[in-house]
C-alpha cells in the first residue's frame, strides 16, 4: 500500500494540528478536517506571522510546510491528485486519521467544499453547448485596412522577421479555417517568435507597442473554444447563461470557434480577432477573453489596424452582470420572492441568504427551461416541491434538503450534476456517506474512506 496511507506520513502534520486544536480536540468526539492537492491546501494550522515591517519567509513556516510537502509527495507517489481527511486526535495520542479518495465522478471543490458530483458521464453545463449564431451580413470594419496596418508595422519594427506564406497556409490547414486579411499582414511583418528576439534588446516590448498587445506566434494561434475555460468549475458554468441582445457586437458563449487567439494583454487576459461578430459587431474585431470571467468576451476595438493606430485605450468594458429574465438571484438584498423570479424565460434559480419565512418553489413549476436551481439552507418551505421540476439539470442544496429528497425517493432523475451546500461545519463523514447516495443513485462510483491509526503519545 502506498506510503499515502501511512501514519509516519501524516505524522508531522498531525502534530502541529494537535497543538493548534488541543482543546477542541480533546472534546468528546472532537475532530479537525482538511484537503491537500498537489497544487493547493486547506489545512487549519495556524500561521506565524513576521514582526511588521518584513515580509513572510518561508522559515516563517517551516514546520507546514515540511509536513504538507511530505503529505504531498506521498499522493505524487499515489498517483492522487487530492485527499481529504479527518483526525481524531485524543489527549493520550491514539490518533485515528480518515482518509477520504474523491469519488472519479467528483470534481474538486474549493476548500474542504465536497466538490460537484457529476452524474452522467461525459455531462457539461448547458451555457458550455451553446454555439454561435451564424452572423449573416457580418463585414470587417471601415477601418480594416490590411496593407496600411502593415505598413505601419513595418516602420515601426523593421527589424522584425516576417513569415513566409507557406508558414501562413501552415497555420490555416492547423485551424482548419482561412485567416482574417489583417491576421496574415500582421503575421507577414512579425511572426511573433521569442527566439527572434533574442540578442535583441527591447525587440519584444518594441513588438508589444507596434501591435498593441503580447503577441504570440504563428505556431501557438489557438481557436477559444472550451478548453479556454477548462479550469473554471461546472456549478460555476450551471448558474450561468448565455444571452445576446440584438445590440451587442460580441456574442455572449464560453467559446466559439471564430475567437482566434492572436495573444494576451499581459495581465492574464487573452487577446483573440472574433470571426463571429454579434449583431452589432464587425468580421474580425479584437476582443478581449477575461480570465475572470467564464461567458463572454469584452469588444477591444474594431480592427486590428484600429488597434496599431491607437494602442492606449483600456480593453476592459464592464460585464453583463443581470441577465435577467434567464437567470435571478432570491435573497434578502435582491429578488423578494419566487413569484418575482419566476418567468418562462427562467433557466437559473439561485436562492441565498434570506431572513423571511422559507419559500414555496409552486411558483416556478412548470417553467420549461428551468435547468439550475441553488438554495441556502433553511430557505425552502418544502424540498419535496423540487421533484416537480422536470427540467432541473443541477441541483445544489443544504444536506438537510437533500435527505428529505434522498428519504422521499424524490431525487429529480433529469439531474446531470449536483452539489452540496456545506458551512465547513459538517462532519464531512456525514457528508462523504451523503454524497455517496447521490451518486449511487445513477451508478457512479463512490469516495473510499481508509482509516490510518496511530500513536502520538500523550499531550507534554
Amino acid at each position: 500500500m502506498s506510503s499515502l496511507y501511512d501514519c509516519e506520513t501524516w505524522e508531522p502534520l498531525l502534530r502541529l494540528l494537535r497543538t493548534a486544536h488541543a482543546q477542541a480536540l480533546a472534546a468528546p468526539g472532537g475532530q479537525v478536517s482538511g484537503t491537500i492537492g498537489r497544487g493547493s491546501y486547506s489545512v487549519p494550522v495556524k500561521w506565524r506571522y513576521p514582526p511588521p515591517g518584513r515580509a513572510m519567509l518561508l522559515s516563517d513556516n517551516q514546520a507546514e510546510h515540511d509536513a504538507i510537502e511530505q503529505v504531498r509527495g506521498a499522493l505524487s507517489g499515489a498517483g492522487v491528485n487530492d485527499i481529504a481527511f479527518t483526525a481524531e486526535i485524543p489527549p493520550n495520542g491514539a490518533a485515528v486519521l480518515r482518509l477520504f479518495d474523491r469519488s472519479a465522478a467528483t470534481e474538486r471543490g474549493i476548500g474542504n467544499s465536497p466538490g460537484t458530483l457529476i452524474l452522467v458521464e461525459g455531462a457539461v453545463p448547458e451555457p458550455w453547448r451553446r454555439l454561435p449564431e451564424r452572423c449573416e451580413g457580418a463585414r470587417p470594419a471601415p477601418s480594416a485596412d490590411p496593407e496600411r496596418l502593415g505598413r505601419v508595422l513595418r516602420e515601426r519594427i523593421p527589424e522584425a522577421i516576417g513569415a513566409t506564406e507557406e508558414e501562413i497556409a501552415a497555420a490555416e490547414r492547423r485551424l482548419g479555417l482561412a485567416l482574417p486579411e489583417e491576421v496574415k499582414a500582421l503575421y507577414q511583418v512579425t511572426r511573433g517568435r521569442w527566439e527572434d528576439w533574442q540578442g535583441n534588446d527591447g525587440a519584444e516590448q518594441r513588438v508589444f507597442d507596434a501591435v498593441g498587445f503580447e503577441l504570440g506566434s504563428l505556431e501557438d494561434l489557438a481557436v477559444a473554444d472550451l478548453s479556454h475555460w477548462s479550469y473554471f468549475r461546472w456549478q460555476h458554468a450551471a448558474t450561468g447563461a448565455v444571452l445576446t441582445g440584438p445590440d451587442d457586437a460580441v456574442q455572449d458563449l464560453v467559446g466559439s470557434p471564430g475567437w482566434i487567439v492572436l495573444g494576451g494583454t499581459g495581465g492574464g487576459e487573452r487577446v483573440a480577432v472574433d470571426l463571429t461578430p454579434g449583431p452589432r459587431g464587425h468580421l474580425g474585431q479584437v476582443i478581449v477573453l477575461d480570465n475572470r470571467q467564464n461567458i463572454g468576451a469584452s469588444l477591444w476595438t474594431e480592427s486590428l489596424t484600429d488597434l496599431a493606430l491607437g494602442p492606449e485605450r483600456p480593453w476592459y468594458t464592464g460585464h453583463r452582470w443581470d441577465k435577467q429574465p434567464l437567470t435571478a438571484i432570491v435573497h434578502d438584498g435582491s429578488i423578494r420572492s419566487i413569484e418575482a423570479a419566476a418567468h418562462p424565460a427562467l433557466e437559473v434559480l439561485r436562492i441565498g441568504a434570506w431572513t423571511g419565512e422559507p419559500l414555496s418553489l409552486a411558483p416556478v413549476v412548470g417553467l420549461p427551461r428551468l435547468r439550475t436551481l441553488c438554495a441556502y439552507p433553511g430557505t425552502l418551505a418544502d424540498p419535496l416541491e423540487i421533484a416537480a421540476l422536470t427540467a432541473l439539470k443541477f441541483l445544489e442544496l443544504a444536506p438537510g434538503d437533500w435527505r428529505a429528497l434522498l428519504d422521499a425517493a424524490a431525487v429529480p432523475g433529469s439531474l446531470s450534476a449536483a452539489s452540496v451546500h456545506t458551512s465547513g461545519q459538517e462532519d464531512p463523514r456525514h457528508i462523504v456517506a451523503l454524497t455517496n447516495e447521490i451518486l449511487a443513485l445513477w451508478d457512479r462510483p463512490p469516495t473510499t474512506e481508509t482509516v490510518v491509526t496511530g500513536d502520538l503519545g500523550p499531550l507534554a
